[in-house]
């Protein structure tokens, strides 16, 4: 039998990424965690966590992390049905992009009870990687799956529309939107795993485009960074709504939205505890989303 403190050991490590830290989370001390690891090595004859800065766990470590999670949800779900148990909040570990939280899952979070979320923040064509890996027991991500194990529910889109300041536009487009003029004009990019901007460049005639562009992992910022006319970006159209009707950001062409689909993701062995975030999550990409 595996040892639930020894495998919070593990996790805290992995997620902390230093054995002091994970000591803190888990109101032991740092010498307490190492034993914990040292005596689950030894029980499962495999190294479990690559002590380094940070600490990671190995894919063997990354199976009992899952292993763990899923435990700790499947007693949350017993819970409901015997009161008496009370092991208090659950904590949910949840892959999501950047824009997606700025615009709509927060509320959906926050329509739910009993849970503790440690949320991952990642691009929607990567998320489904911490699934994959065990990291993560759900995600939002722009893959519809197959993956082993787990189920896919579709949510709708979300819309982003490339923007930028009136100021902007006229500097920098003074012509109209053209290849060789998006080849000079500075973009926003999120991170090297960002290609909206460049999807969007692509499909208005700019070959292999190689937009110079300013990083800013910043959802709110990107917006910013449009309104000072410091840049155009793909922002997520619930972001924006209000800065395009007031004429604060205009479209650089009008009309050309791009359309981000995204899906719902999760182990099918957490699904019953899932199952009120699940439903939270599916309300407000109704109420958001472009279906």
């Amino acid at each position: 039998m595996l040892d639930p403190a020894q495998l919070a050991a593990l996790a805290a490590v992995h997620r902390r990424g230093a054995f002091d830290l994970a000591a803190a989370e888990l109101h032991v001390t740092p010498s307490a965690i190492s034993q914990r690891i040292k005596a689950l090595e030894e029980q499962t004859g495999t190294l479990l966590i690559r002590r380094g800065q940070p600490c990671t766990a190995t894919d063997t470590g990354l199976r009992l992390i899952r292993h763990h999670d899923e435990i700790a949800l499947l007693e949350r779900t017993l819970a409901q049905d015997l009161p008496g148990l009370s092991p208090g909040p659950a904590t949910l570990r949840i892959a999501v992009n950047a824009d997606s939280l700025a615009t709509w899952v927060i509320p959906a979070l926050a329509a739910t009870t009993g849970f503790l979320f440690d949320l991952v923040i990642d691009d929607q064509d990567v998320s489904q990687d911490w699934l994959r890996r065990g990291e993560v027991v759900a995600a939002i991500t722009s893959h519809p799956g197959p993956l082993q194990g787990c189920d896919t529910i579709p949510l709708g889109a979300l819309r982003y529309r490339a923007t930028a300041s009136p100021d902007y536009c006229a500097r920098w487009f003074p012509n109209g939107l053209t290849p060789a003029a998006l080849a000079r004009a500075p973009a926003l990019t999120f991170s090297d795993k960002d290609q909206l901007q460049t999807r969007w460049a692509a499909a208005r005639g700019l070959s292999r485009p190689a937009l110079p562009t300013h990083r800013i992992a910043s959802s709110q910022a990107f917006v910013d960074a449009c309104l000072a006319g410091l840049a155009w970006g793909m922002n997520p159209e619930p972001l924006i709504t209000w800065h395009l009707a007031s004429g604060t950001l205009v479209e650089l062409e009008m009309n050309t939205p791009l359309d981000i689909a995204l899906h719902w993701q999760f182990t099918r062995l957490a699904a019953p505890a899932l199952a009120q975030v699940t439903q939270a999550i599916r309300q407000a990409a109704r109420a958001t989303l472009v279906q």
